[in-house]
Protein backbone atom coordinates (compact mmCIF):
# COMPACT_ATOMS: atom_id res chain seq x y z
CA UNK A 1 0.00 0.00 0.00
CA UNK A 2 1.11 3.41 -1.09
CA UNK A 3 2.03 6.36 1.52
CA UNK A 4 -0.82 8.33 0.88
CA UNK A 5 -3.40 5.44 1.29
CA UNK A 6 -1.54 4.02 4.49
CA UNK A 7 -1.96 7.99 6.11
CA UNK A 8 -5.58 7.62 4.78
CA UNK A 9 -6.12 3.96 6.11
CA UNK A 10 -4.45 5.58 9.63
CA UNK A 11 -7.20 8.67 9.29
CA UNK A 12 -9.89 6.45 9.01
CA UNK A 13 -9.26 3.91 11.95
CA UNK A 14 -8.60 6.49 14.39
CA UNK A 15 -11.58 8.67 13.40
CA UNK A 16 -13.53 5.68 13.67
CA UNK A 17 -11.77 4.71 16.94
CA UNK A 18 -12.18 8.07 18.17
CA UNK A 19 -16.10 8.36 17.24
CA UNK A 20 -16.94 5.03 18.52
CA UNK A 21 -15.48 6.15 21.96
CA UNK A 22 -17.21 9.66 21.95
CA UNK A 23 -20.68 7.83 21.36
CA UNK A 24 -19.81 5.19 24.68
CA UNK A 25 -19.04 8.06 26.56
CA UNK A 26 -22.49 9.44 25.58
CA UNK A 27 -24.21 5.84 26.82
CA UNK A 28 -22.05 5.65 29.86
CA UNK A 29 -22.90 9.11 31.20
CA UNK A 30 -26.61 8.68 30.38
CA UNK A 31 -26.25 5.49 32.67
CA UNK A 32 -24.99 8.15 35.52
CA UNK A 33 -21.30 6.27 34.89
CA UNK A 34 -19.40 10.07 34.73
CA UNK A 35 -16.19 7.96 35.57
CA UNK A 36 -16.49 5.58 32.77
CA UNK A 37 -17.54 8.33 30.56
CA UNK A 38 -14.64 10.89 30.99
CA UNK A 39 -12.65 7.43 30.32
CA UNK A 40 -14.01 7.11 27.38
CA UNK A 41 -14.03 10.63 26.00
CA UNK A 42 -10.21 10.75 26.84
CA UNK A 43 -9.85 7.47 24.85
CA UNK A 44 -11.69 9.35 22.15
CA UNK A 45 -9.12 12.32 22.30
CA UNK A 46 -6.25 10.21 22.26
CA UNK A 47 -7.65 8.18 19.07
CA UNK A 48 -8.94 12.15 17.47
CA UNK A 49 -5.09 13.36 18.03
CA UNK A 50 -3.63 10.25 16.39
CA UNK A 51 -6.05 10.77 13.19
CA UNK A 52 -5.65 14.86 13.16
CA UNK A 53 -1.79 13.99 13.28
CA UNK A 54 -1.72 11.59 10.33
CA UNK A 55 -4.06 14.53 8.65
CA UNK A 56 -1.26 16.61 9.25
CA UNK A 57 0.92 14.50 7.72
CA UNK A 58 -0.76 14.96 4.05
CA UNK A 59 -1.08 18.93 4.98
CA UNK A 60 2.46 18.77 5.47
CA UNK A 61 3.20 16.94 2.55
CA UNK A 62 1.18 19.52 0.55
CA UNK A 63 2.99 22.70 2.15
CA UNK A 64 6.21 20.85 0.87
CA UNK A 65 4.99 21.14 -2.72
CA UNK A 66 3.87 17.32 -2.72
CA UNK A 67 1.05 16.91 -5.13
CA UNK A 68 -1.83 15.12 -3.05
CA UNK A 69 -3.48 13.46 -5.78
CA UNK A 70 -7.68 13.45 -4.84
CA UNK A 71 -8.71 10.19 -4.58
CA UNK A 72 -12.55 8.52 -2.76
CA UNK A 73 -10.41 7.08 0.04
CA UNK A 74 -8.62 10.76 0.59
CA UNK A 75 -12.60 11.98 0.62
CA UNK A 76 -13.83 9.04 3.17
CA UNK A 77 -10.43 9.72 5.39
CA UNK A 78 -11.42 13.96 5.35
CA UNK A 79 -15.30 12.94 6.16
CA UNK A 80 -14.37 10.44 8.55
CA UNK A 81 -12.25 12.96 10.66
CA UNK A 82 -14.85 15.85 10.30
CA UNK A 83 -17.31 13.25 11.39
CA UNK A 84 -15.45 12.69 14.81
CA UNK A 85 -14.64 16.40 15.27
CA UNK A 86 -18.44 17.01 15.58
CA UNK A 87 -19.15 13.79 17.19
CA UNK A 88 -16.15 15.11 19.97
CA UNK A 89 -18.13 18.55 20.66
CA UNK A 90 -21.55 16.99 20.95
CA UNK A 91 -20.15 14.39 23.36
CA UNK A 92 -18.53 16.81 25.84
CA UNK A 93 -21.50 18.68 25.54
CA UNK A 94 -24.12 15.90 26.12
CA UNK A 95 -22.17 14.76 29.29
CA UNK A 96 -21.87 18.26 30.97
CA UNK A 97 -25.23 18.27 30.33
CA UNK A 98 -25.98 15.31 31.68
CA UNK A 99 -24.19 15.38 35.07
CA UNK A 100 -25.75 18.89 35.53
CA UNK A 101 -29.35 17.14 34.89
CA UNK A 102 -28.68 13.74 37.11
CA UNK A 103 -27.56 15.99 39.90
CA UNK A 104 -30.88 17.52 40.27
Amino acid sequence: MEDMEMICCQIIAQAGTAKSSFIEGMRAAREGDFTRAEKLLSEGNAAFAKAHDAHRQLLVKEANGEKIEFSLLLLHAEDQLNSADIFKTVAEENVEMLRVLLRK
